[in-house]
């Protein structure tokens, strides 16, 4: 099962690596979905996380004076709220994966 996902260490999160669902039989394609679930259940969790990161960062800028590391601090919450979009991405992506197994 394990070679069927890769984690991800951007996200933190580990990602179905499947070419094509159909090459497995039907109680393996179960089995992916099922560990799918379980990893798609942790996503809220995960996001929440890092939106405290995020608010964490934008407090110590709404009181930055150092204009470097301002830009430092912009920087950081854009690439928390990018992953954050990647992983509201993957979190729909379960009805994708759904689809494959049942067809």
């Amino acid at each position: 099962m394990k070679e069927n996902f890769t984690f991800d260490d951007r996200l933190g999160i580990l990602i179905p690596d499947l070419k094509d669902l159909s090459d497995f039989s039907l109680k393996v394609q179960e089995e992916i979905l099922l560990k799918w679930e379980q990893v798609r259940g942790s996503i809220p969790d995960r996001i929440r996380d890092l939106e405290i990161q995020i608010n964490q960062k934008q407090a110590l800028l709404s009181n930055e004076s150092n204009f470097p590391r301002s830009c430092q601090l912009n920087s950081e919450i854009a690439e928390l709220a990018s992953i954050i979009n990647d992983l509201w991405l993957w979190y729909r992506a379960n009805e994708v994966l759904s689809t494959k197994v049942h067809h």
